[in-house]
């Protein structure tokens, strides 16, 4: 039993890494005013991408930056489409979200099934031996920390440096922002590539640590998930990675449950954290002032420059 506790806990770590990862980006990319929806496309991008650098160069630091550079590269086709051109945010994001899929199964082509030493995880020393604490907390690769450091950081630059209240001012009322000197599209279409690096980071970490191959579909509706956490988590850090975790716990239980052997369809149980994602979604609607509470005014309204 205590080894089932230790896989699901350390394992709802690893899991929600990709998510956090992902997350912290497009709440940025969101409280700046934009609405991104291809954050499936970009994971998925940088999933294969991250994998096939890896592999050829046997560098998971090199898979990790090529990943993070495939899917802000990607991000800046929809900066371009839904700044430049004020094309909906909407359905470009859906557009080039199919286009990253689509890229992600051309660059992984030639490396379907294929296998890769997963991350290593990181020696804490007499931490990482403590008994249940130690293989939880202190026995994860180092992205997991990174993605706890995310949380900590970007919550940190949205609510208590200059930047932040930069970011937050365009997306509350871009015209006020604009009138006294902030620019609008610069500081959009830099929000927009760090949140497409965040999501090649969380793809990268899906192929090079917690699942570590590479296989069509590996994404498997992530990307959706971390749209609905930034909402689930009313635009907060702390909220959304809570979010995430409790995702990944669910995510988890189902290889408990299966391990214990519980007669319940295997079917219900993959489907059952995006069933509690919408259950959670539909609850916090039913109260708009929790929604309202954080909402970024401006959010998915295209932004004209007035001279």
């Amino acid at each position: 039993m205590l080894d089932s506790l230790v896989f699901v806990l350390a394992g709802t770590l690893a899991a929600a890494t990709p998510l956090i990862l992902a997350a912290m980006g497009e709440l940025v990319v969101e409280k700046s005013g934009v609405l991104n929806l291809s954050i499936e496309g970009m994971m998925a991008t940088g999933a294969a991408t991250g994998f096939v650098v890896a592999t050829q160069t046997d560098s998971t630091v090199a898979g990790f930056a090529m990943a993070a550079l495939a899917a802000m590269l990607l991000s800046l086709i929809f900066a371009i489409l839904a700044l430049g051109f004020l094309a909906s945010q909407v359905a470009t994001g859906l557009a080039v979200g199919i286009l990253g899929l689509g890229v992600s199964v051309l660059i992984g082509k030639d490396f379907e099934g294929t296998t890769i030493k997963p991350l290593e995880k990181v020696d804490l020393g007499f931490l990482s031996d403590l008994p249940l604490l130690g293989e939880v907390l202190f026995a994860q690769d180092v992205v997991v920390y990174l993605g706890i450091a995310s949380v900590v950081l970007v919550s940190f630059v949205l609510n208590r440096t200059k930047l932040g209240l930069v970011i937050r001012a365009v997306g509350e009322s871009p015209e006020a922002a604009n009138s006294i000197g902030y620019p609008v599209l610069l500081v959009r279409t830099c929000a927009i590539a760090f949140g497409g690096a965040m999501a090649g980071l969380g793809g990268a970490h899906l192929t090079l640590s917690y699942t570590p191959l590479w296989a069509e579909g590996l994404v498997a509706g992530r990307g959706w998930i971390v749209v609905a956490l930034v909402v689930f988590g009313t635009w907060q850090a702390p909220r959304i990675a809570i979010g995430a975790y409790l995702f990944g716990a669910v995510s988890l239980i189902e290889l408990f449950v299966q391990g214990q052997g519980f007669a319940i369809p295997s079917q219900l149980m993959s489907a059952m954290p995006y069933i509690i994602t919408i259950v959670v979604l539909a609850a916090i609607s039913r109260n708009p002032r929790v929604v309202r509470l954080n909402y970024p005014a401006s959010l998915g309204l295209p932004y004209l420059r007035s001279e």
